[in-house]
């Protein structure tokens, strides 16, 4: 399926899966499955498709409805989130990386990066296998050691 979604191209053919989920079979009415994609350009989506009583319905009549399937574009967090619900932790950590353990020793930030950097750091990332948290960690000791 190929979607267009705010100037930007959303296609399950050119784009690679990274997870799937699904909920009961085709023959129940709350049937659903869900796949997560990443773009060439690093963009997440959602491809969906369900019954008609699935969240993937469509009307048809007044009150009729049948089956259908829509894209969703996703930010980052959203996929992340996601996948924390639908995927186990070997499948999230292959695709987001390991996360870091639970810890109160840490503080969080929230920065704002170009987005050439975000790629690069994308790509030492799954070169690595590596938390974006630990490549930044081992760039900032680098630093200033």
């Amino acid at each position: 399926m190929k979607k267009i979604i705010e100037g930007r191209v959303y296609n399950t053919e050119t784009a690679k899966l990274l997870g799937e989920f699904s909920y009961s079979n085709r023959r129940d009415f709350n049937y659903f499955s869900e796949e997560l994609y990443r773009t060439k350009s690093g963009a997440y989506f959602l491809y969906g498709e369900g019954g008609p009583a699935s969240r993937y319905s469509k009307q048809v009549e007044q009150n009729s409805w049948t089956g259908g399937e829509e894209i969703r574009a996703m930010s980052p967090q959203g996929a992340r989130a996601w996948a924390e619900e639908h995927l186990d932790a070997d499948e999230y950590a292959e695709i987001f990386g390991e996360p870091d353990e639970a810890s109160d020793e840490r503080d969080a930030l929230n920065v704002s990066i170009p987005t050439a950097l975000k790629f690069k750091l994308d790509r030492i990332r799954e070169e690595t296998g590596k938390s974006l948290t630990q490549i930044v960690e081992e760039i900032l000791e680098a630093h200033f050691a």
